[in-house]
C-alpha cells in the first residue's frame, strides 16, 4: 500500500481493536489560543441555516477535507447535491483546554475567507447543512472537566456565528469523556437549538452502551441528528446477535448497526460510514452496492447477508463517507450511488 495515503490524515491509518491508529491531520495556522473567544469577525451573510429540523429524514453526509492529501481538490461548490450534510473536517485545538478554531487551508484552492463563505450560503440556499467537524487522531481535543466544556461550547457557537455552520461533528478518536462532553453539547443546544449534532466514533466505541461514546449519545438523544459509525479501519467486530464479524461485507455493517438500534438509539439516529475508495481508508472499503444492500436490508429486511435483524428499521437515516475529496477523485461513485438510494429509502 502506497505510503503517501498514510501521510495526512485520520481516517487513512489501520486501526487495532483496542486502540486508535488513524493517520494525522495537522491544520496549520491556528490563531492564537484566546482569540476563538473574541466574537464573530465581520463577514458576509452566510444564509438562513439548515437546522436538524431541516435536514431529511433519510441523508447522506460526507467529510470535506480543509487540507490536501492526494485526493481531489475541491471547494465546497464542488461537493454534489447528493450531500446532504457537509462536515468540514477540521476544527483544532487551540492552547486553552476544550477550546477549538478552524482556520481555511489555502490547499483548498479558496482566494479568501468570504469565498469559503459565500459558498456556504450557496449550500444553505440548496438545503443543504454544513457543519465543523471536530477531531481526528491527533485533534488533541480534550473536554474533561467543566471549564473546558465550556470553552468547547463557546468556541464551537463563536465558529457557527461567524462561518455560518449549522452544527458540530465529533470525531475524537483519542478517548471521549461523556459528562463533559455532554454538557458541552447540552450548552451550544441550550444557544442554539436547531444544531445539527454528529457523531463518528470508531467501531469499538460503540460495541456496548456503557462505552463513553455510547453514552454521549444517548445522553443527547432528544437531539442528537446522527451517529455515523466509522466501520473501517477496525478489526473484527461483535454483531448485535454475539457473533463475530469481519469487515468488508455487508454482515459486518447490519450486524453492528443493530447494536447501536438495539441499545437505545432511534433508527433516524443511525448511519452507516464507509471509505470512498480504497485510498480513503486503511482497511474496511466496500462498494457503494453492498452499503445500499445494507441499508436495504436494515429498513426493509432485503439484500441480507448472513445475518438478518429480527425486525426492520424504515426510519434508518442513511450513510456517510469519508470523504466527498475520495469521492470526487473516484468519479462520485459513491454519492452517485448512495445518495439516490438513500432517498428512495421508505
Amino acid at each position: 500500500m502506497a505510503r503517501a495515503r498514510f501521510l495526512s490524515h485520520p481516517r487513512t491509518r489501520p486501526r487495532v481493536l483496542a486502540a486508535v491508529a488513524a493517520a494525522a491531520l495537522t491544520v496549520c495556522g491556528l490563531v492564537a489560543a484566546g482569540t476563538a473567544n473574541a466574537g464573530p469577525a465581520p463577514s458576509q451573510d452566510t444564509g438562513r441555516a439548515v437546522g436538524a429540523s431541516a435536514v431529511p429524514a433519510h441523508a447522506v453526509t460526507g467529510y470535506w477535507q480543509n487540507f490536501d492529501n492526494g485526493a481531489a481538490k475541491q471547494k465546497l461548490s464542488d461537493v454534489p447535491d447528493d450531500y446532504d450534510i457537509i462536515a468540514v473536517a477540521f476544527a483544532d485545538a487551540t492552547g486553552t483546554p476544550g477550546q477549538v478554531d478552524f482556520k481555511l487551508d489555502p490547499a483548498t484552492g479558496y482566494g479568501s475567507e468570504d469565498d469559503f463563505k459565500a459558498d456556504i450560503k450557496a449550500k444553505h440556499d440548496a438545503g443543504k447543512s454544513v457543519i465543523v467537524s471536530v477531531g481526528g487522531e491527533k485533534g488533541a481535543v480534550s473536554v474533561a472537566d467543566d471549564a473546558s466544556a465550556s470553552a468547547f461550547a463557546d468556541s464551537i457557537v463563536s465558529l457557527m456565528d461567524e462561518y455560518g455552520f449549522d452544527g458540530v461533528d465529533i470525531d475524537l478518536e483519542n478517548g471521549l469523556n461523556s459528562t463533559y462532553m455532554t454538557k458541552a453539547l447540552d450548552a451550544i443546544h441550550s444557544k442554539k437549538s436547531d444544531v445539527v449534532v454528529t457523531m463518528a466514533p470508531q467501531t469499538i466505541d460503540m460495541q456496548s452502551t456503557s462505552n463513553e461514546y455510547f453514552k454521549t449519545a444517548l445522553n443527547i438523544k432528544d437531539y442528537l441528528t446522527v451517529v455515523n459509525m466509522q466501520y473501517y479501519n477496525s478489526g473484527s467486530m461483535n454483531g448485535c446477535d454475539g457473533k463475530t464479524y469481519a469487515q468488508g461485507g455487508v454482515d459486518f455493517l447490519t450486524a453492528l448497526a443493530c447494536i447501536q438500534l438495539e441499545g437505545g438509539l432511534d433508527p433516524s439516529q443511525v448511519g452507516i460510514g464507509t471509505p470512498a475508495s480504497s485510498s480513503a481508508a486503511g482497511s474496511g472499503h466496500v462498494e457503494p452496492g453492498v452499503v445500499t444492500d445494507a441499508l436495504d436490508c436494515l429498513a426493509k429486511g432485503t439484500n441480507c447477508g448472513s445475518f438478518k435483524p429480527d425486525k426492520t428499521y424504515p426510519g434508518i437515516r442513511g450513510a456517510m463517507t469519508w470523504s466527498t475529496n475520495w469521492d470526487a477523485s473516484n468519479g462520485n461513485s459513491w454519492s452517485g450511488t448512495v445518495g439516490p438510494h438513500v432517498d428512495a429509502l421508505p
